[in-house]
């Protein structure tokens, strides 16, 4: 086949959405070809103020009144580790970027020997995919920063819902969903608090999950998670609707929410309900009012009043973090919540359907047929659906998922 033969049968193909790009650069100037491979500007101010807030922070770390104070050291340092890997990646995209022009040059330079054209095109369209590939890692890195949940532990709160005994027994379902999700990632999973039902399910339970980007895997959970069964209670083998609700709220340190003594009214009391001996003969139970809020947590679950008193602690901080962070949302349009979803807990965000084995997310329109797995804490497929939607959402300048 001849040189013009070979140039009519590339015409003819069709071409990707690459080969239109690589065509368009080929084709224009400089001007047009640098356009096309260099940095979006949205993205390229962010990454100069990470460059910018990275030599700040060396600076600060540098002091020797920073190190006086450590909690301010760690976190400074934890903000310049976060930044140095999209610091790195911008310079990678640069270097890159550079090599991709002089290809292109290259190219240009050899439109006459098919041989070296061929060579520097087949160049020319692996840099350019190299350069659009770091541009995504910087996109999420950029992201990750956009977040400042992200790295926290959490605690979640299972509540029943409609339904009744099925609602609690759905909510031990869902506890111990979460539970086997933690222990194949290496989360540890601690109970703050139980209220148990008589045949084995929760009322309420209230736990803490900590360790590598929990608030980042499990975040959202929040919501209200239906389920339709024939119920351990059903007599006549009816299918049942029942709901319970989940809350996930990063967890606060004290230098974040600072609890003053004169803003709590602390009460000890005697542990109630299912327990042992031990639980309901100790005056171990501890109840906490946050005034200027109105908030009560109450914690039962250890003889210790000192361990009740500190996980209560816990507990509130997190809601009282959940609940600045609910007065920010508040600000946000009433038209761009509809179109990002607010976050509110009484949304329906969950469908499992036993009859059926599926599993359907109604933010995504997601279904997968695989109840029993998800239920078994397999639910890697779920959560990176639903992460994958939120980082487009975000790109898209819509807000988070």
């Amino acid at each position: 086949m001849t040189a013009s033969e070979k140039s009519m049968v590339h015409a003819q193909a069709p071409r990707s959405r690459n080969d239109n790009a690589l065509l368009e650069i080929q084709e224009s100037g400089f001007g047009q070809r640098h356009r096309l491979i260099s940095f979006p500007a949205m993205w390229k101010e962010r990454v100069s103020k990470a460059v910018s807030r990275a030599e700040e922070l060396k600076s600060l770390l540098a002091d020797p009144n920073t190190f006086k104070d450590q909690a301010k050291y760690q976190s400074y340092s934890k903000e310049l580790a976060r930044l140095k890997p999209l610091i790195a990646l911008s310079g990678e995209y640069e270097r890159v970027g550079r090599e991709l022009e002089e290809a292109t040059s290259l190219l240009k330079a050899e439109s006459g020997d098919e041989e070296l054209a061929k060579f520097y095109r087949e160049e020319q369209n692996h840099l350019l995919e190299k350069h659009k590939g770091i541009q995504t890692q910087i996109e999420e890195k950029l992201l990750e920063g956009s977040d400042p949940n992200r790295d926290r532990n959490i605690i979640i709160e299972i509540r029943a819902g409609t339904g009744g005994e099925e609602a609690a027994l759905f909510a031990r379902d869902l506890y111990r969903m979460y539970s086997r999700y933690a222990l194949e990632h290496r989360l540890t999973i601690e109970v703050i608090d139980t209220s148990l039902t008589g045949k084995g399910g929760f009322k309420e339970i209230i736990f803490g999950i900590s360790g590598n980007e929990a608030y980042q895997k499990l975040r959202f959970e929040s919501g209200t998670h239906r389920v339709q069964r024939v119920p351990e209670t059903e007599s006549n083998g009816r299918i049942h609707t029942s709901a319970v609700t989940v809350a996930v709220l990063p967890e606060a340190t004290e230098v974040e929410i600072d609890l003053k003594p004169e803003e709590l009214r602390i009460d000890i009391c005697r542990s109630g309900g299912p327990g042992g001996q031990g639980v309901n003969t100790t005056d171990s139970a501890v109840q906490i009012l946050h005034i200027p809020s109105g908030l009560i947590v109450r914690c039962q679950d250890e003889r210790s009043q000192h361990k009740n008193k500190a996980k209560a602690f816990r507990v509130l901080r997190a809601r009282l973090l959940e609940q600045e962070r609910e007065k920010q949302m508040k600000q946000i349009s009433a038209d761009r919540r509809k179109q990002v979803g607010s976050g509110d807990r009484s949304e329906k965000i969950r469908t499992y359907n036993f009859p059926d084995r599926r599993v359907t997310d109604h933010r995504i329109g997601l279904t997968l047929h695989a109840l029993p797995e998800i239920l078994d804490g397999k639910m890697e497929d779920l959560i990176q659906a639903l992460q994958k939607e939120d980082r487009e959402r975000r790109l898209r300048g819509e807000g988070s998922l």
